[in-house]
């Protein structure tokens, strides 16, 4: 069934794009406005207009970890940038851009379905997390020294804060700035690209796969990282092993 307009619901769920002289100055073409193609004063600032596609981007993400755009719909440019008043050009960007992270799919003359995904989905995707992390993460647990950790408190921290509220959207996203931020202490960036994918995929598998996890169970989540920085000061390897996998339910 396809969405001729995105759902109220959606729309407290997702950041407003700027205002609408802010992307005229960017370039950015709405709805009924002649774009002019003058150069710009001298010392002008020009927000650019990928900038734009970028914030409606994380816009949709956003929406799609939350289930606020629901799996199997198909929803249109032009309904989605009406929503976010921007014109339809960075809104099929930035679905372009989910088609080819495998979230979304085009389709012809409709617009973009937003693609479902099973329990062995999921499933696969855990142990691909589990085979890239816990390595990583081990190694990490016998050099980085202990006081290092204490400064990741903030970040697991701030999973705790999204859980609590019962925000998934917000906890999707610090729980990402965590593991991130671990990583990154292994110095190695490829790997931080591609465990950062991989967790964005699985968060947008769980919409549909699994079970709608509740405050309960992402408060229980969140504890986990502060428990993972405890055994990591102490270089505790058997708890770091089994907190990290059981994180991704593959212990």
């Amino acid at each position: 069934m396809e969405q001729t307009r995105a759902e109220p619901s959606i729309r407290a769920a997702v950041r407003p794009a700027p205002r609408v002289p802010e992307q005229a100055a960017a370039g950015v073409a709405v709805r009924g406005e002649h774009v002019h193609s003058e150069p710009p004063a001298p010392g002008a600032r020009l927000p650019q207009r990928h900038s734009v596609r970028a914030q409606v981007l994380d816009a949709l993400r956003a929406a799609l970890v939350s289930g606020e755009l629901t799996p199997g719909e198909v929803y249109s440019a032009p309904a989605l940038a009406s929503l976010f008043g921007v014109s339809p050009t960075p809104v099929r960007e930035a679905m372009q851009q989910l088609a080819s992270e495998g979230a979304v799919e085009t389709i012809p003359n409709r617009g973009f379905r937003v693609a479902e995904h099973s329990p062995r989905d999921l499933a696969e995707l855990a142990e691909v997390r589990a085979l890239l992390e816990v390595p990583a993460v081990l190694r990490l647990a016998r050099t980085v020294q202990p006081e290092r950790w204490d400064e990741l408190r903030p970040a697991a921290e701030a999973t705790l804060e999204a859980a609590a509220r019962g925000d998934r959207a917000a906890y999707a996203e610090a729980d990402r700035g965590f593991h991130r931020a671990v990583l990154e202490l292994t110095g190695n960036r490829q790997l931080v690209a591609v465990v950062e994918d991989v967790n964005v995929r699985a968060q947008r598998y769980a919409v549909r796969a699994a079970p709608r996890p509740g405050v309960t169970d992402l408060l229980a989540e969140a504890s986990d990282h502060l428990a993972l920085l405890d055994a990591l000061a102490a270089r505790d390897l058997a708890s770091v092993e089994t907190l990290t996998r059981s994180h991704y339910g593959s212990g």
